[in-house]
């Protein structure tokens, strides 16, 4: 197949969904963890989940950066623009997150904050040039996708010698969040979360490439299947996890392989690993805190860090109460378990970060209706 159009057609989806179908055992539960955020919304926006068998279920997990973002960082960032006065540089997502005590960045700009939405680093980068007397941060988040972007241009400003330019680094890996999913102690906070196999990430592992995954199935028996973002992507990605457990088999399969190779972007790689190093431990929303899962600008580029050029204070915040975004986020709760989803947490009201990210789940179950089912009972159009 070449094109979008043929990725989404309702003859293929049928054929898929009826060989789902026979090779499910009626004996037995298939659990399905979709890592990325963009598979969620694939699975309710063309009605994948309607087109399985009642044994065969789809978990959602922690990848939507904007929502693994803890309060905390926010929090800092607001700190940040209130006491010293930069220009912050910002995605669209992270404006409307919660903070504490109700704040939000898009609520310090109101205020005054001179906060910027950007759609890229270069945006950023034209703003501290264009601003040459006002200190502008960037406010870097996102997985292995995002981080190679966001070291070009702290290698850019050294080249330009942008002196008041630099990143607030809160890049994530998802090796390590997929080791802290999998080894969840069963009594915790949140619940239990059972999963029996995993859709790996698209964008991510065309970056980091399949050969990272291998440890995860060797170590802790699961499939891993790498999926891309169309329903038939997930579709055949389903169908390739239910043989692997009926044949006993636990390995790196890799369906998306248009974009994703053994070995990755080599060249984008290289880049991160010079321009950035492992911190050590970095807090995450619904995971807590993660050995070695994240990124911080290393001691060469020392001068484009904004955690070193200003003093921003550590900080340890509580989620709005009755918001189950940290559940959600580690697959132990279903968006429409929550007390305040479609309540008082609604897209233009956002109670967590789940409902504001265009990759959260909660944003997912209000925007194609899998809420409404849950309440009338009644089923949703499918891709055919």
């Amino acid at each position: 197949m070449k094109y979008i159009d043929e990725f989404r057609a309702g003859d293929l989806a049928m054929q898929l969904a009826n060989a789902i179908k026979s090779a499910a055992r009626p004996d037995r539960q298939y659990r399905f963890m979709e890592f990325c955020g963009g598979h969620t919304h694939a699975i309710f926006r063309y009605g994948v989940q309607d087109l399985m068998p009642e044994n065969v279920k789809y978990i959602h997990g922690p990848g939507c950066p904007v929502c693994v973002l803890p309060i905390g960082r926010i929090d800092s960032a607001i700190y940040l623009v209130e006491q010293h006065d930069v220009i912050l540089c910002s995605y669209g997502d992270l404006l409307r997150v919660p903070a504490s005590q109700r704040k939000s960045l898009l609520k310090a700009r109101a205020a005054g904050a001179d906060i910027r939405m950007v759609y890229s680093t270069q945006d950023a980068l034209k703003i501290a040039r264009d601003n040459p007397d006002r200190e502008v941060v960037f406010f870097a988040i996102g997985f292995e996708t995002t981080t190679p972007p966001t070291a070009v241009a702290i290698k850019q400003a050294r080249l330009e010698g942008l002196k008041n330019f630099s990143v607030y680094c809160n890049h994530v890996l998802t090796p390590a969040a997929l080791k802290a999913l999998l080894e969840l102690p069963e009594d915790n906070t949140y619940g239990k979360t059972l999963v029996d196999g995993f859709l790996g990430p698209s964008h991510v592992s065309s970056i980091i490439g399949s050969q990272p995954y291998a440890y995860f199935t060797r170590t802790y028996r699961k499939p891993i299947v790498i999926a891309g973002f169309e329903p038939l992507d997930v579709m055949q990605s389903t169908l390739m996890l239910i043989q692997q457990l009926n044949a006993g088999r636990h390995e790196v399969e890799n369906e998306y392989t248009r974009a994703v190779s053994a070995e990755g972007n080599v060249k984008a790689q290289k880049l991160m690993a010079e321009v950035f190093e492992l911190r050590s431990s970095f807090e995450w929303r619904g995971l807590g805190s993660v050995p070695n899962s994240a990124l911080m600008i290393n001691a060469a580029y020392a001068e484009f860090d904004c955690e070193r050029r200003f003093s921003l204070p550590e900080s340890q915040a509580s989620e709005i109460k009755g918001c189950e975004c940290p559940a959600i986020l580690r697959g132990a709760r279903l968006p429409s378990d929550c007390k305040l989803f479609g309540t008082v947490c609604r897209p233009d009201n956002p109670m967590g970060a789940c409902m504001v990210s265009s990759e959260g789940s909660c944003a997912a179950y209000w925007s194609y209706g899998r809420f409404r089912q849950a309440q009338a009972g009644t089923g949703m159009e499918s891709v055919a």
